[in-house]
């Protein structure tokens, strides 16, 4: 920050400061940009999306789903509830309530909403036998959970209490978990190159003290010793922090930072030796499985909310809300550009149409500056039936067929 002489920032250099980090900030770009609001009846920490929002969030949650598809995982889906009893014998009641809803009793029975996905995935694996060579079983889901967060932290959508987690688990033979643990760190950093995402450290989370803490000594430095192996293999410096674990096992958290330099975790990897125990997982032989615990991309929201500030809502292409707008330059070309629109839509591009009455052809342009692609369809164009393609940066394409910006506008795996 500039500073006056003394070393003492300048009152106008805080202001300035100040204001740009309020006008990256997400709260006020996401509702600005159409992304997310809230709404008191439905209640605080429950945000709903908007159509800008959900398009993004539909095209992050496809490539996801692509890019663990190409990294051998089966996705599968499971409720967002469980009966008090999945969760005693997962740990969660015992270790973690205090961040769960309670209970709700329907017909003599309690149930409880999920508060992480990982119970629902073990009894999956063990639905059936499985054999030595079915392993790495490799699961992941997009799925629902839900966390009792105090009203005085909440906060847009990154302190949420209905949270869409993407979450997956790798059930491996012990020998198989380094690997496994390193598989999942480049699919970590595959998507955050492809999210324009920039890690701000890498964190080895370990246990604690107190009850929080699954107390098996053994078991934390088994976990421990293959993800600091993994970490100290792939050249990454990491800082190790005691008392961030999880409750079961220690973590990988890759974290992030806002403007403002606070940090939060966004992907984590997680070594479990303690709840295939408890669910008796086992396979041919009657060996134990690992279970890997690990999130690409964490939770939906908090990803968002990340893109919002990294970007300022000039998202790539790929993940924009509105990939092309088309502008005709009058009404006389308005039937060439419905065309246009038409062939655009076939194609795959989430496109819009903005015509002439909306505007001059320049304050429409001004409007839809965060757009990828503008085609602008003059007499010219009309006659051609094409479209002049402009960037939003200002450079001018020329005539690109809707089928080449199409392919242009998908993710890179």
């Amino acid at each position: 920050m500039p500073c006056f002489p003394g070393g003492r920032p300048g009152a106008r250099s805080f202001a300035l400061s100040r204001e740009r980090l309020i006008m990256n900030d997400h709260r006020r770009l996401g509702r600005e940009l159409g992304i997310f609001d809230t709404d008191p009846l439905i209640g605080s920490g429950l945000p709903y999306w908007l159509p800008a929002g959900a398009a993004v969030r539909k095209a992050v949650e496809d490539y996801v789903h692509e890019l663990e598809r190409r990294g051998g995982y089966l996705h599968v889906n499971s409720p967002v509830l469980g009966k008090r009893e999945l969760y005693e014998r997962s740990g969660h009641w015992a270790h973690y309530a205090d961040d769960m809803f309670p209970p709700m009793r329907v017909g003599g029975e309690e149930f409880v909403l999920r508060p992480s996905l990982c119970p629902h995935h073990a009894l999956i694996y063990r639905s059936r036998g499985r054999g030595r060579r079915e392993l790495p079983l490799r699961i992941a889901e997009l799925g629902g959970m839900y966390r009792s967060e105090l009203s005085g932290v909440l906060g847009g959508l990154t302190r949420v209490r209905a949270i869409q987690l993407n979450d997956g688990h790798v059930f491996c033979a012990p020998e198989q978990a380094a690997a496994e643990v390193s598989a999942a760190l480049d699919l970590i950093e595959a998507a955050h190159a492809q999210l324009g995402i920039s890690a701000a450290r890498h964190r080895l989370s370990l246990r604690g003290d107190g009850a929080k803490f699954v107390d098996d000594p053994g078991m934390w430095e088994r976990s421990e010793a293959v993800l600091r192996a993994v970490l100290k293999e792939r050249g990454r410096d990491f800082d190790e922090e005691r008392g961030e674990g999880a409750f079961y096992g220690p973590k990988i958290d890759i974290q992030i930072a806002d403007p403002a330099g606070r940090e939060a975790t966004l992907s984590t990897v997680q070594v479990d030796y303690f709840q295939p125990e408890r669910f008796d997982l086992r396979y041919a032989g009657g060996d134990r499985p690992v279970m890997v615990h690990r999130s690409v991309v964490g939770g939906i929201e908090r990803l968002v909310a990340h893109l919002v500030e990294v970007h300022g809502g000039a998202f790539p292409a790929w993940m924009a809300p509105v990939q092309a707008v088309v502008l005709p330059v009058s009404d006389a070309e308005l039937p060439a550009a419905e065309d246009v629109l038409r062939r655009c839509l076939a194609a795959g591009l989430r496109a819009e149409l903005a015509p002439a009455d909306r505007g001059s052809l320049g304050a429409r342009i001004r409007a839809h500056r965060l757009v990828p692609y503008q085609l602008v369809v003059g007499p010219r164009e009309a006659a051609g039936s094409g479209a002049s393609v402009r960037l939003r940066d200002g450079r001018q394409a020329g005539d690109v067929p809707v089928e080449r910006l199409a392919a242009e506008a998908r993710p890179l795996f």
